[in-house]
């Protein structure tokens, strides 16, 4: 997968000491899409419950009707939440009109609406993994309506 955005970063970085990733972000968007939507740890816990995750709203919903079985595992649990998270983003941003990633300065990838409003969905991946609330499908559709 070529992610030039990395390879500026990493230029920039070594030439004239830290660069914030933000401004790698927005050098290459379309990259950074393909990089937060990777989420590995939630892509095997979905195939391994026979649901595949195409980028649908339908995706998000059966995810929802998954056994949260990684809540018996403090290693899985934090890793799992922020990959639901960023699905949760991919899907906004590929699904509704106007979304966009935007990186905070601190690194934080965050889901930026037209309206300008914008949506911490790791926080929200990190809730759903935790608690099962908010559902997935039921944030979105709250989000998409806005």
């Amino acid at each position: 997968m070529n992610m030039s955005f990395l390879d500026k970063w990493r230029k920039r970085h070594r030439a004239h000491g830290s660069v914030p990733l933000a401004e790698s972000v927005r050098a290459d968007p379309g990259s950074v899409v393909e990089l937060l939507s990777e989420c590995p740890l939630l892509r095997a816990q979905a195939t391994d419950a026979g649901v595949e995750l195409d980028d649908s709203v339908r995706s998000l919903e059966r995810l929802d009707q998954l056994q949260p079985v990684w809540r018996d595992d403090p290693e899985v649990l934090p890793w799992l939440g922020n990959d639901a998270g960023l699905y949760l983003g991919t899907v906004l941003v590929r699904t509704v009109p106007g979304a966009v990633w935007h990186v905070w300065p601190d690194g934080q990838p965050v889901v930026r609406l037209a309206s300008g409003r914008e949506v911490d969905v790791v926080a929200a991946g990190h809730d759903w993994a935790d608690t099962g609330a908010p559902e997935l499908s039921q944030l979105y559709a709250e989000v998409s309506e806005t």
